[in-house]
């Protein structure tokens, strides 16, 4: 039990900061509970459909076939891949993090599974479509030729501030799972 308090205190320390803070403001109490019951509803509609797909992934493309294009050796094909995954994606960002958990145990290079994760979050084929019909195709086009190099510049960018034995130890946590 103590073990359970100790890891969990901060959500702890929020709950009972925000029951007490509800029980001076009852509409407040209202709207967080109304909104906490929310996200998690959302939240269990997407989550298990991503880990289903994740566990065919895992079971159907053999770790060869991802090295081969998305790892080490991979170049640009491993670069656009990456980008094109993550911008056909679907769900919030938080569904990102099982994915790469999968690519890193597939042996993807590193600055592919940030691309991605980048992408993921501000390349999706919707959010383009969106654009396109609310704001006009030159903003979504200039936000999209913007948006794909500033992507890469930072995955780059991570991939050099980040030291090769942190991304080891890494790749070495997630195969041990």
């Amino acid at each position: 039990m103590k073990v359970l308090m100790k890891k969990y205190r901060a959500l702890l320390i929020v709950l009972l900061v925000m029951a007490l803070y509800s029980f001076f403001n009852v509409s407040f109490g209202k709207s967080v509970a109304s909104m906490t019951y929310s996200q998690l509803k959302e939240m269990l509609l997407v989550i298990p459909p991503i880990f289903i797909l994740l566990g065919l992934l895992d079971i159907w493309v053999p770790k060869e076939t991802m090295v081969k294009y998305m790892g080490e050796g991979s170049g640009v094909k491993g670069v656009v891949l990456a980008i094109v995954i993550g911008s056909a994606a679907a769900g919030p960002l938080y569904g990102a993090f099982p994915v790469a958990a999968v690519f890193i145990k597939k042996g993807v290079k590193f600055k592919n599974i940030l691309i991605f994760i980048g992408a993921w979050s501000t390349t999706k084929i919707p959010m383009f479509l969106f654009e396109i019909s609310s704001l006009g195709a030159p903003f979504a086009l200039t936000r999209l030729l913007i948006d794909i190099p500033g992507i890469i510049i930072i995955a780059h960018l991570l991939t050099l501030l980040i030291s090769k034995e942190e991304v080891a130890a890494l790749y070495e946590r997630e195969e041990a799972r």
